[in-house]
Protein backbone atom coordinates (compact mmCIF):
# COMPACT_ATOMS: atom_id res chain seq x y z
CA UNK A 1 0.00 0.00 0.00
CA UNK A 2 1.38 3.42 -0.95
CA UNK A 3 2.19 5.93 1.76
CA UNK A 4 -0.53 8.29 0.51
CA UNK A 5 -3.23 5.63 0.68
CA UNK A 6 -2.01 4.34 4.01
CA UNK A 7 -2.07 7.87 5.47
CA UNK A 8 -5.63 8.34 4.24
CA UNK A 9 -6.71 4.97 5.61
CA UNK A 10 -5.37 5.98 9.04
CA UNK A 11 -7.57 9.07 9.03
CA UNK A 12 -10.78 7.08 8.80
CA UNK A 13 -12.65 4.08 10.14
CA UNK A 14 -14.82 1.31 8.76
CA UNK A 15 -18.47 1.58 9.76
CA UNK A 16 -21.32 -0.87 9.26
CA UNK A 17 -24.03 1.06 7.43
CA UNK A 18 -27.09 -0.51 5.82
CA UNK A 19 -25.41 -3.88 6.31
CA UNK A 20 -22.28 -2.83 4.38
CA UNK A 21 -18.72 -2.00 5.41
CA UNK A 22 -18.21 1.66 4.59
CA UNK A 23 -14.99 3.63 5.02
CA UNK A 24 -15.65 7.08 6.50
CA UNK A 25 -13.46 10.00 7.55
CA UNK A 26 -14.68 12.43 10.21
CA UNK A 27 -12.32 15.38 10.65
CA UNK A 28 -13.01 17.74 13.56
CA UNK A 29 -12.79 21.48 13.15
CA UNK A 30 -9.23 22.62 13.84
CA UNK A 31 -10.01 26.27 14.53
CA UNK A 32 -13.04 28.22 15.62
CA UNK A 33 -16.13 26.38 14.40
CA UNK A 34 -18.23 28.99 12.61
CA UNK A 35 -20.09 26.79 10.09
CA UNK A 36 -22.12 23.58 10.30
CA UNK A 37 -20.37 20.33 9.30
CA UNK A 38 -19.52 19.83 5.64
CA UNK A 39 -20.47 16.54 3.98
CA UNK A 40 -18.34 15.64 0.95
CA UNK A 41 -19.57 13.30 -1.80
CA UNK A 42 -16.90 12.07 -4.23
CA UNK A 43 -16.94 11.16 -7.91
CA UNK A 44 -16.67 8.16 -10.23
CA UNK A 45 -14.54 6.04 -10.38
CA UNK A 46 -12.47 7.39 -7.53
CA UNK A 47 -13.14 7.97 -3.83
CA UNK A 48 -13.01 10.38 -0.91
CA UNK A 49 -9.22 10.37 -1.30
CA UNK A 50 -9.72 12.92 -4.10
CA UNK A 51 -10.08 15.55 -1.36
CA UNK A 52 -7.08 14.57 0.76
CA UNK A 53 -5.07 17.65 -0.33
CA UNK A 54 -7.81 20.12 0.63
CA UNK A 55 -9.62 18.53 3.54
CA UNK A 56 -7.52 20.07 6.33
CA UNK A 57 -8.04 23.55 4.95
CA UNK A 58 -11.77 22.85 4.69
CA UNK A 59 -11.76 21.77 8.35
CA UNK A 60 -10.32 25.01 9.71
CA UNK A 61 -13.76 26.42 10.51
CA UNK A 62 -16.06 23.40 10.23
CA UNK A 63 -16.14 19.67 10.79
CA UNK A 64 -15.70 17.69 7.54
CA UNK A 65 -17.30 14.29 6.90
CA UNK A 66 -16.38 12.12 3.93
CA UNK A 67 -17.03 8.50 3.00
CA UNK A 68 -16.33 6.09 0.17
CA UNK A 69 -19.54 5.05 -1.51
CA UNK A 70 -20.26 1.34 -1.75
CA UNK A 71 -18.05 -0.19 -4.45
CA UNK A 72 -15.51 2.64 -4.28
CA UNK A 73 -12.17 3.23 -2.58
CA UNK A 74 -11.76 1.51 0.78
CA UNK A 75 -15.41 0.56 1.23
CA UNK A 76 -16.75 -2.94 0.55
CA UNK A 77 -17.04 -3.97 -3.09
CA UNK A 78 -19.71 -6.65 -3.34
CA UNK A 79 -20.68 -8.10 -6.71
CA UNK A 80 -24.17 -6.63 -6.92
CA UNK A 81 -26.19 -3.98 -8.76
CA UNK A 82 -25.31 -0.43 -7.76
CA UNK A 83 -27.95 2.29 -7.52
CA UNK A 84 -27.69 5.97 -6.75
CA UNK A 85 -30.51 5.74 -4.23
CA UNK A 86 -28.57 3.12 -2.28
CA UNK A 87 -25.57 5.47 -2.06
CA UNK A 88 -27.93 8.16 -0.77
CA UNK A 89 -29.21 5.70 1.84
CA UNK A 90 -25.62 5.21 3.03
CA UNK A 91 -25.09 8.96 3.36
CA UNK A 92 -28.26 9.24 5.42
CA UNK A 93 -27.25 6.31 7.63
CA UNK A 94 -23.81 7.78 8.24
CA UNK A 95 -25.18 11.18 9.23
CA UNK A 96 -27.76 9.58 11.49
CA UNK A 97 -25.05 7.55 13.20
CA UNK A 98 -22.95 10.70 13.65
CA UNK A 99 -26.03 12.62 14.88
CA UNK A 100 -25.60 15.31 12.24
CA UNK A 101 -28.84 16.90 11.04
CA UNK A 102 -27.59 20.32 9.90
CA UNK A 103 -24.80 20.49 7.34
CA UNK A 104 -23.45 21.79 4.06
CA UNK A 105 -22.79 19.71 0.94
CA UNK A 106 -19.71 19.65 -1.28
CA UNK A 107 -20.27 17.30 -4.21
CA UNK A 108 -18.44 16.18 -7.34
CA UNK A 109 -19.40 14.07 -10.37
CA UNK A 110 -21.58 11.12 -9.25
CA UNK A 111 -21.65 12.84 -5.86
CA UNK A 112 -23.61 15.69 -7.45
CA UNK A 113 -26.38 13.26 -8.35
CA UNK A 114 -26.34 11.50 -4.97
CA UNK A 115 -26.59 14.97 -3.49
CA UNK A 116 -29.57 15.64 -5.75
CA UNK A 117 -31.34 12.59 -4.36
CA UNK A 118 -30.60 13.68 -0.80
CA UNK A 119 -31.95 17.16 -1.53
CA UNK A 120 -35.08 15.66 -3.10
CA UNK A 121 -35.74 13.68 0.06
CA UNK A 122 -35.24 16.75 2.23
CA UNK A 123 -37.52 18.88 0.03
CA UNK A 124 -40.31 16.30 -0.02
CA UNK A 125 -40.17 15.94 3.75
CA UNK A 126 -38.96 12.35 4.03
CA UNK A 127 -35.63 13.40 5.57
CA UNK A 128 -35.78 15.82 8.47
CA UNK A 129 -32.49 17.71 8.12
CA UNK A 130 -31.31 21.20 7.21
CA UNK A 131 -28.93 21.73 4.30
CA UNK A 132 -27.27 25.07 5.01
CA UNK A 133 -25.07 25.58 1.94
CA UNK A 134 -23.97 23.75 -1.19
CA UNK A 135 -20.99 23.60 -3.53
CA UNK A 136 -21.29 21.80 -6.85
CA UNK A 137 -18.26 20.95 -8.93
CA UNK A 138 -17.81 19.20 -12.26
CA UNK A 139 -20.58 16.67 -12.79
CA UNK A 140 -23.54 15.69 -14.95
CA UNK A 141 -26.09 18.27 -13.87
CA UNK A 142 -27.86 18.51 -17.25
CA UNK A 143 -27.68 15.26 -19.20
CA UNK A 144 -28.15 16.86 -22.63
CA UNK A 145 -24.84 18.70 -22.16
CA UNK A 146 -22.81 15.61 -21.21
CA UNK A 147 -20.07 14.32 -23.49
CA UNK A 148 -19.22 10.84 -22.23
CA UNK A 149 -15.57 9.84 -22.42
CA UNK A 150 -14.66 6.82 -24.51
CA UNK A 151 -13.99 4.87 -21.32
CA UNK A 152 -17.42 5.70 -19.95
CA UNK A 153 -19.06 4.63 -23.20
CA UNK A 154 -17.18 1.34 -23.07
CA UNK A 155 -18.18 0.64 -19.49
CA UNK A 156 -21.81 1.53 -20.13
CA UNK A 157 -21.88 -0.79 -23.16
CA UNK A 158 -20.55 -3.76 -21.20
CA UNK A 159 -22.97 -6.10 -19.42
CA UNK A 160 -23.92 -5.22 -15.86
CA UNK A 161 -21.69 -7.88 -14.39
CA UNK A 162 -18.27 -8.32 -12.84
CA UNK A 163 -15.47 -8.52 -15.38
CA UNK A 164 -13.19 -11.51 -15.66
CA UNK A 165 -9.72 -10.97 -14.15
CA UNK A 166 -7.35 -9.04 -16.39
CA UNK A 167 -9.95 -7.64 -18.80
CA UNK A 168 -9.47 -4.11 -17.48
CA UNK A 169 -6.04 -3.26 -16.09
CA UNK A 170 -4.06 -0.37 -14.72
CA UNK A 171 -3.04 1.11 -18.06
CA UNK A 172 -6.59 1.44 -19.37
CA UNK A 173 -8.09 2.76 -16.16
CA UNK A 174 -5.32 5.29 -15.56
CA UNK A 175 -5.45 6.47 -19.17
CA UNK A 176 -9.19 7.03 -18.85
CA UNK A 177 -8.74 8.97 -15.62
CA UNK A 178 -5.93 11.17 -16.92
CA UNK A 179 -7.93 11.92 -20.07
CA UNK A 180 -10.42 13.82 -17.90
CA UNK A 181 -7.71 16.19 -16.62
CA UNK A 182 -6.87 19.44 -18.35
CA UNK A 183 -4.06 19.01 -20.92
CA UNK A 184 -2.10 21.55 -18.88
CA UNK A 185 -2.67 19.85 -15.51
CA UNK A 186 0.42 18.78 -13.59
CA UNK A 187 -0.77 15.99 -11.32
CA UNK A 188 1.95 14.12 -9.45
CA UNK A 189 2.49 10.51 -10.44
CA UNK A 190 1.97 9.34 -6.86
CA UNK A 191 -1.51 10.92 -6.84
CA UNK A 192 -2.48 9.01 -9.96
CA UNK A 193 -1.00 5.80 -8.61
CA UNK A 194 -2.94 6.22 -5.36
CA UNK A 195 -6.16 6.70 -7.32
CA UNK A 196 -5.52 3.46 -9.20
CA UNK A 197 -4.66 1.65 -5.97
CA UNK A 198 -8.00 2.67 -4.47
CA UNK A 199 -9.97 1.80 -7.61
CA UNK A 200 -8.32 -1.63 -7.73
CA UNK A 201 -8.63 -2.33 -3.99
CA UNK A 202 -10.36 -5.72 -3.63
CA UNK A 203 -10.23 -5.99 -7.47
CA UNK A 204 -12.59 -3.07 -7.74
CA UNK A 205 -11.65 -2.45 -11.37
CA UNK A 206 -13.62 -5.60 -12.20
CA UNK A 207 -16.77 -3.87 -10.90
CA UNK A 208 -16.47 -0.72 -13.01
CA UNK A 209 -19.16 -1.78 -15.53
CA UNK A 210 -21.55 -2.30 -12.62
CA UNK A 211 -20.68 1.01 -11.02
CA UNK A 212 -21.04 2.79 -14.37
CA UNK A 213 -24.76 1.93 -14.52
CA UNK A 214 -25.29 5.22 -12.68
CA UNK A 215 -25.01 6.97 -16.06
CA UNK A 216 -28.14 5.29 -17.39
CA UNK A 217 -29.88 5.68 -14.04
CA UNK A 218 -29.01 9.38 -14.12
CA UNK A 219 -30.39 9.65 -17.64
CA UNK A 220 -33.65 7.84 -16.87
CA UNK A 221 -34.42 9.73 -13.67
CA UNK A 222 -33.08 13.21 -14.39
CA UNK A 223 -36.49 14.66 -13.48
CA UNK A 224 -35.85 13.33 -9.98
CA UNK A 225 -32.19 14.29 -9.59
CA UNK A 226 -31.78 17.59 -11.46
CA UNK A 227 -34.50 19.94 -10.11
CA UNK A 228 -33.30 19.81 -6.48
CA UNK A 229 -29.76 20.69 -7.58
CA UNK A 230 -31.12 23.80 -9.28
CA UNK A 231 -34.01 24.77 -7.03
CA UNK A 232 -32.95 23.97 -3.48
CA UNK A 233 -33.02 27.32 -1.66
CA UNK A 234 -29.69 26.92 0.15
CA UNK A 235 -26.87 29.29 -0.91
CA UNK A 236 -25.10 27.77 -3.92
CA UNK A 237 -21.47 27.95 -5.05
CA UNK A 238 -20.42 26.46 -8.38
CA UNK A 239 -16.72 25.70 -8.93
CA UNK A 240 -16.00 24.37 -12.40
CA UNK A 241 -12.88 23.27 -14.26
CA UNK A 242 -13.58 24.57 -17.76
CA UNK A 243 -11.25 22.10 -19.53
CA UNK A 244 -13.49 19.21 -18.46
CA UNK A 245 -14.10 17.05 -21.56
CA UNK A 246 -17.17 15.40 -20.00
CA UNK A 247 -19.03 18.23 -18.29
CA UNK A 248 -17.76 21.40 -19.90
CA UNK A 249 -18.35 25.05 -18.99
CA UNK A 250 -21.79 25.03 -20.65
CA UNK A 251 -22.96 22.97 -17.67
CA UNK A 252 -21.91 25.65 -15.18
CA UNK A 253 -23.21 28.43 -17.44
CA UNK A 254 -26.70 26.91 -17.64
CA UNK A 255 -26.74 26.39 -13.89
CA UNK A 256 -25.72 30.03 -13.40
CA UNK A 257 -28.58 31.15 -15.65
CA UNK A 258 -31.03 29.05 -13.67
CA UNK A 259 -29.62 30.30 -10.36
CA UNK A 260 -28.51 33.92 -10.83
CA UNK A 261 -27.94 34.16 -7.08
CA UNK A 262 -25.25 31.45 -7.22
CA UNK A 263 -21.57 32.28 -6.84
CA UNK A 264 -19.85 30.82 -9.89
CA UNK A 265 -16.10 30.37 -10.27
CA UNK A 266 -14.69 29.03 -13.55
CA UNK A 267 -11.17 27.63 -13.35
CA UNK A 268 -9.18 27.77 -16.56
CA UNK A 269 -6.49 25.16 -17.11
CA UNK A 270 -8.44 22.74 -14.90
CA UNK A 271 -10.40 19.69 -16.01
CA UNK A 272 -12.83 17.30 -14.37
CA UNK A 273 -11.03 17.03 -11.00
CA UNK A 274 -10.40 20.56 -9.68
CA UNK A 275 -9.53 19.35 -6.17
CA UNK A 276 -6.87 17.03 -7.62
CA UNK A 277 -5.53 19.12 -10.50
CA UNK A 278 -5.38 22.49 -8.72
CA UNK A 279 -6.07 22.06 -4.99
CA UNK A 280 -4.96 25.55 -3.95
CA UNK A 281 -7.06 27.25 -6.62
CA UNK A 282 -9.97 24.99 -5.73
CA UNK A 283 -9.79 26.10 -2.10
CA UNK A 284 -9.53 29.75 -3.11
CA UNK A 285 -12.57 29.33 -5.35
CA UNK A 286 -14.64 28.01 -2.47
CA UNK A 287 -14.03 31.20 -0.51
CA UNK A 288 -13.36 33.91 -3.08
CA UNK A 289 -15.54 36.30 -5.09
CA UNK A 290 -17.35 35.43 -8.30
CA UNK A 291 -14.66 35.61 -10.99
CA UNK A 292 -12.58 33.51 -13.34
CA UNK A 293 -9.23 32.54 -11.82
Amino acid sequence: MSSLVEAWRRRGHDRLLCGQRIFAVDIPCSGGEISPPLVVLHGFPTSSFDFHQVVDALAVDRRVILFDMLGFGLSAKPDRPYRLIDQADLAMALLEELRVDRFGLLTHDIGDTVGGELLARQIEGTWDVEVTDRTLTNGTIFMDLVHLADGQKLLEALPDERLEPGVLGRAGVVAGLVATFSPTADVAAEEIEAAWELISEEEGERLLPRLARYIEERRQHQDRFTPPLVDHPSPLTVVWGIDDPIAGPAMAERLAQARPDARVVLLDGVGHYPMVEAPERFLAALQGPRLAT
